[in-house]
Parts: structure tokens; C-alpha cells; sequence
């Protein structure tokens, strides 16, 4: 005689609910991956295309990084020139 259990949770089937559920969202995963995947391969892009608006350049800001880097410039030709001394702790 088989037994009915009323209100009581079968463990063996919940588990086997939670597996499926989980294999189910991992295929899910894989697939949308996949497709992803696929769709940046061929050029294409995912979501919609960004608006292209002009960039607006600030010059005083290239001109100070210019400045920087000719300064560094400089001070890299001192070493090599020699004009810049410096105890060589190896020798």
C-alpha cells in the first residue's frame, strides 16, 4: 500500500525541481552568451548605437600637457648630456 504525504515537501523532488531549474538558467546563460558572442563577431553591436555628437576639444588643456611633456623632455636630455650628476650606487 502506497503512502500519501499531505502537506509534507519530498525532498528527492524538490532537488530534482532545483536541478532542473538550474540547468534551464545555465542553458539560458549559454545561449544568450553564444548569440553575444556571434553578434560582436560579425560587427555588429549589442544594445543600441550611441548618439555621435561633436566632441569639444579644450586647447588650453593640450597645450599645458604639451608643456609638461617638453619639460620632461628637457630634463630626460640633462641626464644624458650630463649635465645632471649622480652617484651610481653600483659602482
Amino acid at each position: 500500500m502506497r503512502r500519501v504525504r499531505t502537506g509534507a515537501a519530498d525532498p528527492v523532488s524538490d532537488w530534482y525541481v532545483l536541478i532542473r531549474l538550474s540547468a534551464i538558467a545555465l542553458l539560458g546563460i549559454i545561449v544568450f552568451h553564444v548569440w553575444a558572442f556571434d553578434t560582436v563577431a560579425r560587427g555588429g553591436t549589442l544594445g543600441g548605437r550611441a548618439p555621435s555628437t561633436p566632441v569639444a576639444i579644450d586647447d588650453s588643456s593640450l597645450t599645458k600637457i604639451r608643456t609638461i611633456f617638453a619639460d620632461r623632455a628637457g630634463e630626460a636630455s640633462k641626464y644624458t648630456s650630463g649635465t645632471y650628476k649622480y652617484a651610481d650606487p653600483s659602482q
